[in-house]
């Protein structure tokens, strides 16, 4: 057997956020989309992040200032993004 095209499409790539809500304190619910839905808390992220670009994050109206890009949950502009894939699996 000759292999002609082999494609390797990471599932990561077929992952998008749809929407995202925000919740209180420091959760989201985002929801993907191929449906699924989870409520992802950053507070443990944001608590533990060393750096002053992402604390500042911590100032709840700033973290409540997130966006949808290009089917991303990203703040100010690619500031503060996570991998998309580890946001469906809850683990930042």
């Amino acid at each position: 057997m000759k292999i002609i095209e082999e494609n390797q499409v990471e599932i990561s790539d077929l992952i998008e956020v749809k929407s995202a809500e925000y919740l209180g304190e420091y959760f989201i619910q985002v929801v993907f989309k191929d449906g699924f839905h989870r409520v992802v808390d950053f507070k443990s992220f944001l608590e533990k992040a060393g750096h002053p670009s992402i604390q500042k994050y911590l100032d709840k109206r700033k973290f409540q200032e997130f966006k949808i890009i290009e089917g991303n949950l990203n703040w100010n502009d690619y500031e503060l993004i996570f991998p998309v894939y580890d946001l469906y699996r809850g683990q930042i």
